[in-house]
């Protein structure tokens, strides 16, 4: 019995070492910066419906304030998404605290977050890394059953596997770094309260 305990014990160990080391590869890879802009095509497969639905538009992350994401088709529409709130054209409300965290984390190449957050999986290649992300937040859980990141240098792709069966899958494209926002990103962010 003491050692079956201390097999199980070993495998526990060994599988957090992997993903702090899977996670030390993908993080010693990805570019550090305060601000992130870029462009992104979703596609989000509905259970309801054949066809998928389909939306493009552009995205910035700043990591002293938090994420634009601005949709310009096929609806416009903007949304802001900081450690604790939400705002869209129909006002502000607070998020838990794991998913504005989360989507802060993906997009600023916070691994140390994710791992707080995520049972982690996953694997590091030449050019590329790939990483399956189960959910410890039992909150979180019932709204995500688990997402899957890719990339290089940059996220480059999220797939989002929902709990009821519908999938959201995010290619980033056109990641620039600029050094401070634009007038009209710091209008956009206004909107959150502190």
């Amino acid at each position: 019995m003491i050692y079956l305990k201390a097999l199980v014990l070993f495998l526990l160990t060994a599988n957090i070492c992997m993903a702090d080391e899977l996670l030390d590869q993908i993080h010693a890879r990805l570019t550090k910066a305060t601000i992130t802009r870029g462009a992104f095509e979703q596609t989000k497969q509905l259970k309801v419906l054949r066809k998928p639905l389909i939306s493009t538009g552009t995205f910035i992350y700043d990591k002293s304030r938090g994420i634009a994401w601005k949709t310009l088709s096929p609806v416009p529409s903007l949304l802001l998404i900081s450690d604790t709130r939400l705002w869209t054209a129909q006002g502000e409300q607070p998020v838990p605290a794991a998913f504005g965290k989360v989507f802060q984390a993906m997009l600023g190449a916070d691994l140390a977050q994710l791992a707080a957050a995520f049972d982690i999986a996953g694997a590091v290649r030449k050019v590329a890394w790939q990483v399956s992300l189960v959910p410890k937040d039992e909150m979180l859980k019932k709204v995500i059953s688990r997402m899957q990141l890719s990339g290089d240098q940059e996220l480059r792709m999220l797939e989002i596997f929902e709990s009821n069966g519908n999938i959201s899958t995010l290619h980033f494209q056109n990641i620039i770094h600029p050094d401070r926002l634009t007038a009209g990103e710091e209008a956009d962010f206004a909107h959150l309260s502190p």
